[in-house]
């Protein structure tokens, strides 16, 4: 979108000059013909000349009159013609649902969102997912957020509504299988419903519940291969899109997994559609983004690293187990305990995960999860760096 608001401007620029050349050219040839007709060739007799000094003041106020004329005139033109090119160019606010698949068909899916039985599957602090199944028997999750203010007119505005389908359409063309594709949306008159590919296997949030009930046991492999596929998918928000998009919202409610464990992000970009979208408190919130509201690719990362501990240890960020492990402290106080005291091996190997013979990357693992943790945003490696540490964990 940059990129064509730059050709723009640079083709209206070249459009303002180019006319103002023309009517400078044009007035110019009009003056010389007029001083051509109005100064005699023969030589004028004394009594003349003071009549052919006015003739002269005269000529030069007429061409000044003129360009400055032409001028004028030429910034009006320009400044039209700018308006036309701007109305023809803006983006058309759509009514009613938006498909950006063609699985969907538009009015069964209003008809299905209409239906009252559509199947809960799952809630988070900014709206609720249900579960719609349209003709076919394809099944999809539908996000219904929060409702917006009503005492804020400025939802109902043009420009707000046009800014917020243009941020849903470029988060539709987000493609990467560590990103949940964005299919379609319904706006009504106070709310937005998004439309995602359907995970019946649920969330890591989910998993690592089941987990902590013992109802589900994940191998260190296992929960090293979601932080890849986690990691991947900001590496591709981060640096595969233009401009790149930030998730602000990274948790373990927004990762789906599938059967396969194979983890997609969530809630991509939800924070430019809803205001104070992501600023309640969490333990997977960077520090940066209370402090001074400035939120960077370096505050998902922060994100990303309480997650990695969470993997790591199974536990909740905001475990009592933490601060009475470490006198009060949180969980990356605990792990750079850990990193430091002689038993992290041991810790690592019995206490957390039970796996003996894989401490190696897992030390290798808390490392970068202390990292991840920094409280400066500049200590804080990029997602294209944790990308190949992550990998060649995996490939031990």
């Amino acid at each position: 979108m940059d990129k064509r608001r730059q050709k723009d401007h640079l083709n209206h620029r070249n459009l303002t000059l180019l006319v103002l050349f023309i009517f400078w050219f044009i007035h110019t040839i009009q003056c010389r013909e007029e001083m051509t007709e109005q100064i005699p060739t023969e030589s004028p007799s004394p009594s003349r000349v003071p009549d052919l000094k006015n003739d002269l003041r005269r000529i030069s106020l007429s061409i000044f009159l003129g360009i400055l004329t032409g001028f004028l005139c030429a910034v009006l033109f320009v400044c039209f013609v700018r308006l036309v090119l701007h109305y023809m160019s803006r983006t058309p606010i759509l009514k009613g649902p938006v498909i950006f698949t063609p699985k969907i068909n538009p009015k069964t899916l209003q008809s299905a969102l209409s239906n009252d039985n559509n199947q809960l599957i799952g809630s988070s602090p900014n709206g609720k997912y249900y579960k719609t199944v349209l003709d076919g028997g394809l099944a999809f999750a539908v996000k219904k957020l929060e409702p917006f203010d009503k005492s804020c007119p400025e939802i109902q505005s043009k420009s707000v509504k046009r800014r917020i389908q243009q941020e849903l359409e470029t988060l539709a063309e987000l493609k990467h299988r560590n990103v949940m594709r964005l299919r379609a949306y319904v706006r009504e008159p106070l709310r937005l419903s998004l439309v995602y590919d359907c995970i019946p296997t649920g969330s890591l949030e989910d998993a690592m519940s089941r987990v902590r009930e013992n109802q589900l046991q994940l191998s260190w492999e296992v929960r090293l291969r979601i932080a890849v596929g986690v990691i991947k998918g900001l590496q591709h928000l981060h640096f595969g899109c233009s401009p790149g998009v930030l998730h602000h919202n990274l948790k373990p409610t927004n990762i789906m997994l599938n059967s396969e464990f194979e983890p997609m992000l969530s809630d991509t970009g939800l924070a430019k559609l809803t205001p104070n979208y992501g600023t309640r408190a969490s333990g997977y919130t960077a520090p940066e983004c209370f402090q001074n509201c400035r939120c960077t690719d370096k505050s998902d990362i922060f994100s990303f690293g309480v997650i990695l501990g969470v993997l790591l240890t199974g536990r909740d960020p905001l475990d009592p187990f933490f601060g009475e492990a470490v006198g009060g402290g949180s969980l990356g106080r605990w792990l750079r305990h850990l990193q430091q005291a002689g038993e992290a091996r041991e810790a690592l190997a019995k206490s957390i995960l039970g796996d003996e013979g894989e401490e190696d990357e897992m030390l290798m693992a808390v490392r970068i999860a202390v990292v991840c943790l920094s409280d400066s945003p500049a200590d804080r490696p990029s997602s294209d760096e944790l990308v190949p540490m992550l990998t060649q964990l995996l490939s031990f």
